[in-house]
């Protein structure tokens, strides 16, 4: 565990001694105990204890990363009960809020401290013992998904071969910090769309701002699961949603390359493209590796991805299309799969090369070199694709997939010069995940409605790609990550499975 993992759990528990301070100080008073010990961390449940008779050891248990967590929850509840709180709402609240409910009984003039011995008397029946222990685990699951880790299943060959589709992963929240949840009225367990129904899972009532508790920055490389940027307005059918985006589809499918006719026939026709909107936490998760980083200027010449015009090498197992000229000997298909991770029996991954000897294999890094270390391949030829279907189609950036850019990744608190030329480039970062009026008229760029020659970025963004290369949606096809829509790390695949348990993928940290 890194020391930022160490501090951000340091730093909750922290948190969760001090939210029910001011309750507290209030109870404690009506208990007889000295209200300034509600004040101090830790030494507060420890009076908790003492007041309501229960055992010592509890208060050494919450030091227990992550189950301490809960620990400190029940200490509150068995607290609350020696003022006759003892009904199902009231522990609810109490567990949900992480002791700040303690200000209403603190401050209702009828609540009186009871003791522990009424407590005895109150027996629960078998269905509140469920109903409690049903709480708990929401309560326990909502902060580990929250602070902790979430689970996530590759759903797509985007990053192959580095992670498989079907592998199962945890995520880590302590990477870059707990992100606190934009809609934190929302039906556990479920990310945006309830099963069944179709619908919501969660409402807009109430909306908080972007906060991370404990922030530290992505680093280059590393493999970051994200809310898609480009998913904050949906076609609601089945084969829309990412897997054909809306932006995607007002350009090309129905626009034909103009993306403002194009989003007039979507929205003229909302039977047939019936959309959705999306707050950033619940837009749908993607995972890629980290590229760039704010600040950096990122160029990729031939499948060579340059930062800050210096190389940089391929992940082991990333994989794209090559060439591969053999001397003319019989490739054996054992021999391929066991050393080269190739199926020869694949369309996808071998195929004809136009000429003798030669072959389209879709190869990883690892395998291209071992090949010609091996002497297997005469020559190795990366398939470059020159299609200029990518982020900002317009007409004056003529990149394609494989010579792309150079661009400038955004960076907090740096200046940009506005100009018409690089408008397309980070009209969608100012516009919308920084909440400004951004418009173009007559050559000159209007922010909010003033002319401006320049723009501070209010947030770090960051330069996504798939190890996949030639199969991969990312960020050149929709431009920057901003740092509110970070997840988490891709931290270890915890099972793996494709007709059965892929046994040497289990447990293996993700690099």
């Amino acid at each position: 565990m890194s020391g930022h993992q160490i501090q951000v759990l340091l730093l909750i528990a922290l948190i969760l001694f001090l939210l029910p301070a001011a309750g507290l100080f209030l109870l404690f008073k009506k208990a007889g105990v000295p209200g300034w010990k509600a004040f101090v961390p830790a030494y507060n449940t420890y009076v908790m204890l003492q007041v309501s008779k229960r055992p010592i050891y509890w208060f050494f248990l919450q030091f227990i990363p992550v189950a301490g967590w809960f620990i400190t929850l029940g200490i509150y509840i068995e607290f609350i009960k020696t003022f006759g709180q003892v009904r199902f709402y009231q522990h609810t609240l109490v567990a949900l809020t992480g002791g700040l409910y303690f200000l209403q009984p603190g401050l209702d003039k009828n609540t009186r401290f009871l003791g522990p011995e009424s407590v005895r008397k109150y027996k629960k029946s078998t269905a509140r013992e469920w109903a409690d222990a049903g709480v708990f685990a929401i309560v326990a699951a909502t902060l580990i998904r929250t602070f902790v880790f979430e689970a996530y299943t590759i759903p797509t060959g985007s990053m192959e071969k580095t992670l498989l589709v079907n592998d199962f992963l945890f995520v880590s929240k302590f990477s870059y910090g707990p992100r606190i949840p934009n809609t934190p009225l929302s039906i556990p367990f479920v990310h945006n769309t309830m099963p069944i129904t179709n619908t919501k899972s969660y409402v807009e009532w109430i909306k908080i701002p972007y906060t991370r508790w404990f922030a530290s920055p992505v680093k280059r490389n590393d493999v970051v699961v994200f809310n898609f940027p480009a998913g904050d307005t949906v076609i609601n059918l089945p084969d829309y949603q990412s897997l054909r985006p809306y932006y995607d589809v007002c350009r090309a499918e129905v626009g034909h390359g103009d993306i403002d006719a194009g989003r007039k026939i979507v929205l003229d026709n909302p039977d047939q493209y019936p959309l959705i909107f999306r707050p950033v936490d619940k837009e749908e998760n993607y995972i890629k590796r980290c590229t760039a980083i704010a600040g950096d200027t990122l160029q990729i010449k031939n499948q060579v991805i340059y930062i800050n015009g210096k190389p940089v090498p391929f992940p082991p197992y990333s994989e794209t299309y090559y060439y591969v000229e053999t001397g003319g000997q019989q490739l054996d298909e054992t021999v391929m799969k066991d050393e080269y991770n190739v199926d020869m029996s694949n369309s996808d991954e071998v195929s004809d090369g136009g000429s003798p000897n030669k072959f389209r294999m879709l190869l990883t890094w690892t395998a291209k070199e071992k090949m010609l270390k091996n002497g297997l391949a005469k020559s190795i030829v990366p398939e470059i694709d020159s299609l200029r279907d990518v982020y900002p189609y317009d007409h004056i950036h003529n990149w394609s997939k494989d010579n792309y850019g150079p661009i400038w990744i955004p960076k907090k608190g740096a200046v940009l010069p506005l100009t018409p030329e690089n408008y397309a480039l980070y009209e969608r970062a100012i516009r919308v995940y920084e909440g400004n009026k951004l418009e173009m008229r007559n050559g000159k760029i209007y922010l909010n409605d003033q002319e401006a020659t320049q723009y501070t970025f209010g947030m770090n963004y960051y330069w996504m790609m798939g190890d996949n290369r030639h199969g991969s949606q990312d960020s050149r096809y929709w431009g920057f990550v901003p740092e509110d829509h970070v997840v988490g790390e891709a931290w270890l695949i915890w099972m793996s499975w494709d007709k059965g348990i892929r046994w040497s993928r289990l447990f293996n940290k993700i690099k």
